[in-house]
């Protein structure tokens, strides 16, 4: 297809995670990023083009496509960095096929991180060397994939791949500077909000910074963004609650998952253990 479209998956749904047969998922946009997997074998994207940047990293496989004027491979742990509006196409290098991850994030979410990060407007970073190991951007893309996309993960997912970008684009990086006085309202507000989800504006009037420069200065002052502290206080208070015996449904209401498989997701993703098998073990001892 050649017209330009938002993303590459918007809407769509995955079919079938084996590696025999093709399948696509994807999800949101939040926050101006959506998240894409896939597995493709003998398929092939046609000429397209985003309106968004594109961030992806080769899982398995060869990934081969055409950009720039010239053809690009991607081996496996290697970045994609793909500019908004820049023609393409995707397609297998080998009989094997090919997976990958990817995080579309569209442009002025990157220049409002970078205008909030260098207390200046400056053009859009360009990245000459379309697939590296570029690895702040690798990170990224992990760690987007790592936990639920919601408003906090993506700001911090937003902050993180725009340094990436400037490291990538060769720019000196952004001298750090911290307000320990900012972050510590922002994490006395997480503290005392654990049981729902807490908006960026909210972080925003609290702390007095941008939501950008507050997910940075949040990951110098205390090694983690907001998204992922305030999910940690939730399931503290979920053990608390399971201590004393709460039906696990119960648990999951009380600190604001959506149901309890939900729960069990992020609990197991957090801990190594399900919600039950923690419960179980921890019995033993008493």
């Amino acid at each position: 297809m050649s017209q330009q479209t938002r993303s590459g998956g918007a809407g769509l749904e995955r079919s079938c995670r084996t590696d025999g047969e093709a399948w696509i998922a994807s999800e949101g946009p939040v926050g101006g990023v959506e998240r894409f997997r896939a597995w493709l074998g003998r398929e092939a994207y046609d000429k397209h083009r985003h309106d968004t940047y594109a961030i992806g990293l080769t899982d398995r496989g060869v990934q081969v496509f055409d950009y720039r004027g010239a053809e690009r491979v991607s081996l496996p742990g290697q970045v994609v960095v793909l500019h908004p509006d820049e023609r393409h196409d995707g397609r297998a290098g080998t009989r094997d096929g090919f997976g990958y991850r990817i995080v579309y994030v569209e442009p002025v979410r990157i220049a409002e991180a970078l205008r909030s990060l260098a207390d200046h407007t400056r053009p859009l970073p360009f990245v000459r060397e379309s697939v590296a190991r570029h690895a702040a951007l690798a990170r990224a893309v992990r760690r987007a994939f790592a936990s639920p996309l919601d408003e906090l993960a993506a700001d911090a997912l937003v902050a993180e791949i725009a340094q990436g970008l400037l490291a990538g684009e060769g720019a000196a990086p952004v001298a750090p500077r911290l307000d320990a006085a900012a972050v510590e309202r922002a994490r006395q507000l997480l503290d005392a909000e654990r049981t729902r989800p807490v908006r960026s504006r909210e972080l925003e009037a609290a702390s007095g910074l941008s939501r950008y420069e507050l997910a940075r200065q949040f990951r110098l002052a205390l090694g983690t963004s907001p998204h992922r502290y305030l999910l940690m206080r939730r399931l503290d208070t979920a053990r608390e609650a399971m201590h004393r015996g709460r039906p696990l449904a119960e648990v999951a209401d009380e600190v604001g998952f959506a149901d309890q498989a939900h729960f069990t997701r992020v609990f197991k993703a957090a801990s190594g253990l399900t919600p039950g098998r923690y419960r179980a073990l921890r019995a033993r001892s008493e």
